[in-house]
């Protein structure tokens, strides 16, 4: 932290953002077909004793992160739970078979967990890939989610129920091309925002291809050897482009060059080589520098009136990564002031990245692909770059492509902006919602607490239970804050929590109706989010289970 506590605190009473605003309970959950329950009307002593909650069958869409604590979710409170995965594993991203070489987690362990069951201790600070795959395989074990899975089940579409129930009709097909269309009374998608590869295509490719040289996506670049005494070049600006820049350095490549639009802050592992990141960006603290939505005139104010001493903290934080990182000699000094671009796509820095671009062994070209000519490839600039290997590095496609075209325009903006009620549910798609689409740098707590929440929900018995009313206002009011106020806010379809992990997990704890909802005091303002805390504040929500 660039203030100390003491000379922090002052303004950071100042810029407290207002506690989330309590939505009017509904006699009836949002959505047209939710089961009615008089208990979301009452007080919370009432939800648990008189549930009203009659037993669902559920479809998780997806086993990764998201769909495994989903699957969770329901099923602890007494729904039948069928968990439906294209691939032949679980894991999602974190499937061996999708993972690169040396793939870890930006997230240390402590945050990179759900709030039931940490990491081992043997674990490193930040888990490698087979770490985390291992640790999804015991988790799904050790709740019995392993016996609600189907693997090699792909979803090729989606209908309402043609018998008039409440649910919808999955079009199913499987591995060896069996077809087949299943009910279910309530379907989570947990898909992500890592689903689909995204494609890049560009003249010359196929004479490229022609004369020996490789075009792969990130995803598929699974062994080292296929750098080895070869020209790799990879396109891309994330932690997955540069982590697969040095692995190819590592791996005997002859050269290799990155290829990205414009310098992007990174941020190392350990700030000034001392800190550990999570306590600079992931506490309450920072994230209050940051003007929040539905902010009051008063907290607008005090944010005028903070700004000098946020503004000091930003260009301290700046020249620190500047000095520690070498970003002037290595000539990747970003143009973006720091606080402007910080959400979900703000990368950490690979650990040799830096130093290998400053001595040559990486080099670094800003652009991107304009077209193959023979064994090289050409840049929108004009610099040719030799190449055997072009390693695409350039994300994921959103969207749930199995929904229906009319379902896709109730939840997705012609901008590509998605309308969900605290990221998890749309008021006009009944029957269904989104876990893991609130995304951050705490990914598997966030999909933990989006799933909570969801079931509640999906079951009437939020303590807010929130009208179909308030959730369009709530959505419009969140476009717009994305749009007009933070910018930084839309990336990846505003589908993005950073910076505002804490003001995210209030919404949600408010709403399950946790009597505890964050640490206190000075100290809580200077922690990063502790799933541990987490799992105690849930336990505090009503109880509850389904009972046929």
């Amino acid at each position: 932290m660039i203030f100390s506590e003491n000379r922090f605190t002052l303004f950071r009473i100042m810029l407290r953002q207002p506690p989330p605003r309590r939505l009017s309970s509904a006699c009836s959950p949002a959505g047209r077909t939710l089961r009615p329950n008089v208990a979301a009307c009452a007080r919370n002593t009432l939800i648990a004793s008189n549930p009203m909650v009659s037993p669902k069958h559920v479809c998780v869409i997806g086993a990764g992160v998201s769909g495994l604590a989903a699957a969770k979710a329901f099923s602890s409170r007494g729904h039948r739970v069928t968990i439906l995965e294209r691939s032949g594993d679980l894991g999602g991203v974190w499937e061996p078979a999708r993972s690169y070489p040396d793939v870890q987690t930006q997230s240390p362990k402590d945050l990179y967990r759900y709030t039931d069951r940490a990491m081992p201790d043997v674990y490193s600070e930040w888990p490698t890939g087979p770490q985390v795959h291992a640790y999804l395989a015991d988790y799904a074990k050790s709740f019995g989610l392993d016996r609600m899975l189907r693997l090699n089940t792909e979803v090729a579409g989606m209908a309402r129920r043609a018998d008039g129930k409440p649910g919808w009709t999955l079009a199913l097909t499987t591995k060896d091309g069996k077809a087949t269309n299943e009910d279910f009374d309530f379907v989570a998608v947990c898909i992500g925002q890592f689903n689909e590869p995204r494609e890049l295509h560009c003249p010359g490719e196929d004479g490229f291809l022609a004369q020996g040289g490789q075009i792969l996506h990130s995803s598929k670049y699974s062994d080292p050897a296929l750098a080895k005494g070869r020209r790799v070049v990879v396109l891309g600006g994330s932690k997955s482009a540069t982590d697969i820049a040095v692995n190819a350095v590592k791996s005997g490549a002859r050269e290799v060059t990155i290829v990205m639009r414009e310098p992007v802050w990174r941020i190392p592992y350990f700030i000034g080589g001392l800190v550990n990141f999570k306590r600079i960006l992931y506490i309450r603290a920072q994230e209050e520098m940051f003007p929040g939505w539905g902010a009051s005139a008063m907290a607008r104010l005090a944010h005028r009136i903070a700004a000098p001493l946020i503004w000091a903290n930003w260009r301290g934080l700046e020249s620190l990564l500047k000095a520690q990182l070498k970003l002037g000699p290595c000539k990747m000094v970003p143009n973006e002031r720091i606080e402007d671009g910080v959400n979900c796509s703000v990368p950490i820095a690979t650990p040799g990245f830096y130093p290998m671009v400053a001595d040559g062994r990486i080099k670094a070209v800003f652009g991107t692909f304009d077209y193959y000519e023979g064994d090289s490839i050409v840049m929108s600039g004009g610099e040719r770059v030799g190449a055997d290997v072009a390693v695409l590095a350039i994300g994921y496609k959103l969207g749930v492509p199995f929904l229906p075209a009319a379902y896709q325009q109730k939840l997705v903006d012609a901008d590509g902006q998605y309308r969900l009620y605290r990221l998890i549910a749309n008021p006009d798609l009944p029957e269904l919602g989104f876990v893991g689409f609130n995304s951050s740098f705490c990914t598997v707590l966030c999909a933990d607490l989006a799933a909570n929440w969801l079931v509640r929900y999906a079951d009437g018995q939020l303590a807010n239970q929130p009208t179909a009313q308030a959730m369009r206002d709530n959505i419009e009011m969140m476009l717009h804050f994305k749009r007009v106020e933070r910018p930084a806010a839309g990336v990846y379809g505003g589908l993005c929590v950073a910076p505002y992990h804490y003001r995210h997990f209030d919404e949600l704890m408010a709403d399950i109706g946790a009597r505890n909802q964050k640490r206190g005091g000075l100290a809580g303002h200077f922690q990063p989010p502790d799933a541990d805390a987490y799992a105690k504040f849930l336990a505090t929500a009503p109880d509850y289970r389904a009972t046929a």
